[in-house]
């Protein structure tokens, strides 16, 4: 392995580092990124970092080039292995030692990987700090010594941890969950069977391969086969998580898809009494639904940018008791120690139905009603697709619309919303759309549709 000169500066993202392996991201470009996180951390005063991987076929071997490109700087590490990056994080908050690394690509398909990375305690590092990373690298002026590599075993404080936060009412619920095959599936079974649940696994072996359906729960069509086995077991709900575990999509107890905003309804009903900050944070693609669900319950909610990276640290930083996003990841901090957790996030609903007689559908009655778009997709290349959405902003401004500019421009209406934003993950633009009726739906998707394929010609 060498230092790769010509790395690519396009996996260089707004949250992370990543791209398709072998040809945006290899062993070279891993043991690169080594080199240079390893001087950047050194050069601060650090001394060790934690270290782990997915179970996407690539990892191992990008995981072992990274590892040596660290140690030859003179860092330690501590190895955590095959580990989703829900226990990354709590390794890192219970060793007390914050720079590290996971090597991953969440939810992307199989064959693209990563690396999710923190300096210190700030947490994943975001924005700027990975263009100045990438600056950093490119400088090629990396420090040199030999670090020791020891290893740690996670697993079992990360289950006492779940063992002592969850309390379980006096109904069993019966619940299906869905680890896609991604690297849940390595302590998903374990960590469930240690409540007083009826539990049913689908998809359930670790296999990189993904071969059942895109690691990406927070995309109804990817729950096809959770709904029809939440149906046939007459289960009270399904549960799904993403490829590295921090992500959850539920779908209720008629197979009903419950978006991620949905299930924070549920969730700040049942803890708005309980905290004393009664502030939420939630970002730009959420429906409107909730921000009026948290005013009727007399809270205050905090619109953002997204991103798990901003979002993450907004939470942390407001010092809120809870948090999430449209894309699956939400944060506890009225007893739990902030990071998203899809496991946790799943039981956490599980609780609140052991602790009364109402169904899933229930529970989501009174939510306001809005039709909403998926989000969508527009191919765009990186080159362009900040320009694309300065365009757009142009376009709003002359019309003379009311809009939000903190990610993307964000369009407001009375009756609805549209949302066009660059995508921080891919060579993308992404759309939203939302309105009272079906009718305005159609009317705000067609018109900002149109621009934005305008733009694309």
């Amino acid at each position: 392995m060498k230092y790769k000169e010509n790395i690519n500066k396009n996996i260089f993202r707004g949250y992370d580092i990543r791209g398709i392996y072998p040809t945006e991201i290899d062993e070279d470009t891993a043991y690169t990124i080594g080199l240079g996180f390893g001087s950047y951390i050194k050069e601060h005063g650090k001394t060790t970092c934690i270290v782990g991987h997915d179970n996407r076929l690539s990892s191992p071997v990008l995981y072992e080039a990274l590892v040596k490109g660290i140690l030859s700087t003179g860092i330690n590490i501590i190895s955590l292995g095959l580990c989703t990056t829900p226990m990354y994080y709590y390794a890192c908050i219970k060793l007390q030692v914050y720079s590290g690394v996971m090597v991953t690509a969440s939810h992307n398909p199989k064959d693209d990987n990563g690396f999710k990375f923190a300096f210190d305690e700030s947490g994943n590092c975001k924005g700027q700090e990975i263009q100045d990373f990438l600056a950093y690298i490119l400088n090629g002026k990396f420090q040199e010594g030999q670090g020791l590599l020891s290893t740690y075993d996670i697993e079992p404080d990360y289950l006492e941890l779940f063992k002592n936060n969850l309390h379980f009412g006096s109904r069993r619920i019966k619940v299906v969950i869905d680890p896609g095959n991604g690297t849940t599936s390595i302590i998903a079974k374990k960590l469930y069977e240690m409540f007083p649940i009826d539990l049913i696994v689908i998809n359930g072996e670790s296999d990189g391969h993904f071969p059942n359906h895109h690691p990406d729960p927070c995309v109804e069509e990817n729950l096809n086969q959770l709904k029809e086995k939440v149906l046939a077991e007459k289960a009270d709900i399904g549960l799904s998580f993403d490829g590295d575990g921090d992500r959850m999509g539920m779908v209720t107890n008629t197979a009903k898809f419950l978006p991620t905003d949905m299930y924070m309804i549920l969730i700040i009903r049942d803890i708005i009494n309980k905290v004393d900050k009664k502030e939420f944070l939630y970002d730009v693609k959420c429906s409107k639904a909730l921000e009026d669900e948290i005013e009727r319950l007399d809270g205050k909610g905090i619109c953002y940018r997204t991103g798990n990276s901003y979002t993450k640290a907004a939470v942390r930083d407001l010092d809120l008791p809870f948090g999430g996003e449209l894309s699956g990841h939400v944060y506890f901090r009225d007893r739990w120690p902030g990071f998203d957790s899809g496991l946790y996030a799943g039981l956490r609903m599980l609780e609140i139905l052991s602790h009364t007689e109402k169904t899933v559908d229930e529970l989501a009655e009174g939510i306001p009603v809005y039709y909403s778009t998926p989000e969508l997709k527009f191919q765009a290349s990186d080159d362009i697709k900040f320009t694309i959405i300065e365009k757009i902003g142009e376009y709003a401004k002359n019309k003379e619309y009311q809009y939000l500019d903190i990610d993307g421009i964000k369009v407001l209406f009375k009756d609805g919303w549209a949302l066009v934003r660059a995508s921080n993950t891919g060579p993308n633009i992404t759309a939203r759309f939302e309105a009272k009726t079906k009718e305005r739906l159609e009317e705000l998707q067609s018109e900002f549709t149109k621009v934005l394929q305008d733009l694309l010609k």
